[in-house]
């Protein structure tokens, strides 16, 4: 091993390299490609799995919507096609009798589902805005981003308050550009309410966006005389369990409760977010292992192609190699000289590549802060990712270095003194 750190080894090795600068610069290429290639694609699925992690961090992703339709099925005496409305007690029944649901958050709306948004004033301005009735609770479905006041509590609801949160878009459009709508009084349906919040537009809002108004689910019973119907709720369930579960077993206990058949799949109408947010993540993680095996076969090549370079690079030094061999060179040294230089022009291309795949993603990830709320962030590559990358590059380079060092040490003195 002491050739290693020998100054005529690396003479020798540097001036290999000089005398063939282009076919050694074309043959790093593939391994500084391949590496480039591994680093730019696993950052780019870790920038996709934290753009999606940011998206969705303040929303319960394991949770279920669901709502009462028609049925599809005559049952226990009943017709088919007769609606199905779900009611608040439900929601009690299922929080305490479905295993695994961690919340149930009633909800009711005006403006989305029948189409009739109510009139909200503000004195000489207006505009019809969606409605909702809700329950604190609905924070912990997908976090609101208040950014004046407050957002609805337990005693507004307690209280039957006539109180709202309201949406930048409405605060835009109902008050003047400096005024503060906190404290002041807007009606909706032409009785009066309270504003004690401004939230803004959260990507997680399925359906309110930044146009609506939050007002207590009490409330709002009472001025839509909508009795204890609810439109929909939400379900969430902990993070551990089986979403997909929890939506049949909830299901089952609705079926029984309103004479629904078994069977029937049209009685109540679900989206699960917890379904199709494992979707999502199974993408990601099927991006990040086709990058690893991209990138592992461009290395691979590159490394091969060096390989390639070095048997003709041993046939040229053919006669160079038996003079060595007769002035009393050992074959390890030889076999080592070989195998270093495969080793470092492997590592050289490598680093080279790292070095450019990093640029490149701080490049990106600066380009994507600056779109707003782009599904992009801090697309890195661990340092695990890194080690592994050399270490396969150390062991691939020493592999294929063995194949054109075996052929170097083969070469017979005399023999190779006569080569011409």
């Amino acid at each position: 091993m002491k050739f290693i750190f020998t100054r005529d080894t690396w003479q020798e090795i540097f001036g290999t390299i000089r005398k063939n600068k282009l076919r050694t610069a074309i043959t790093v290429i593939g391994v500084f490609w391949g590496i480039l290639l591994f680093i730019g694609l696993q950052g780019a699925a870790k920038g996709v799995e934290n753009g999606f992690d940011m998206a969705f961090k303040d929303m319960a992703t394991n949770s279920i919507f669901l709502w009462g339709q028609q049925t599809g099925i005559p049952y226990a005496g009943y017709n088919r096609n007769r609606s199905v409305r779900i009611e608040l007690s439900d929601t009690y029944r299922i929080a305490n009798q479905v295993e695994g649901v961690q919340f149930v958050a009633p909800r009711n709306a005006k403006g989305i589902f029948d189409g009739a948004p109510p009139l909200v004033v503000n004195k000489l301005k207006s505009g019809n805005y969606k409605v909702f009735g809700d329950y604190p609770v609905i924070d912990k479905v997908s976090k609101k981003k208040i950014r004046k006041g407050r957002f609805l509590n337990q005693k507004d609801i307690d209280e039957k308050r006539k109180i709202c949160v309201i949406g930048e878009r409405i605060q835009k459009e109902l008050f003047e550009k400096d005024e503060d709508p906190i404290g002041q009084y807007i009606k909706i349906s032409n009785i009066y309410f309270q504003v004690v919040g401004v939230y803004k537009k959260n990507n997680t809002d399925f359906f309110e966006g930044d146009n609506s108004v939050f007002i207590p689910f009490t409330t709002f019973k009472r001025v839509f005389n909508t009795g204890n119907r609810i439109g929909w709720m939400v379900i969430a369930g902990y993070p551990d369990e089986d979403i997909v579960a929890i939506e049949e077993k909830t299901k089952t206990l609705l079926k029984r409760r309103y004479d629904v058949h078994p069977d029937d799949e049209r009685a109540f109408g679900a989206a699960n977010l917890g379904e199709m947010f494992g979707k999502i993540t199974g993408f990601v993680k099927g991006l990040k292992f086709t990058a690893l095996i991209v990138g592992i076969a461009t290395i691979l090549a590159g490394v091969i192609a060096i390989g390639n370079i070095l048997l003709i690079t041993v046939k040229e030094r053919t006669k160079e190699i038996g003079i060595r061999r007769a002035l009393g060179a050992k074959p390890g040294e030889i076999r080592g000289q070989i195998i270093l230089e495969s080793v470092f022009l492997t590592l050289v291309a490598g680093i080279f590549g790292i070095t450019i795949g990093g640029l490149l993603l701080s490049t990106l990830n600066g380009w994507t802060q600056s779109l707003e709320d782009f599904p992009f962030v801090n697309p890195t590559v661990s340092l695990e990712y890194i080690g592994m990358a050399l270490g396969l590059m150390v062991v691939l380079g020493t592999l294929i270095g063995l194949i054109p060092a075996q052929r170097a040490v083969n070469v017979r003195p005399i023999e190779a003194l006569r080569e011409e």
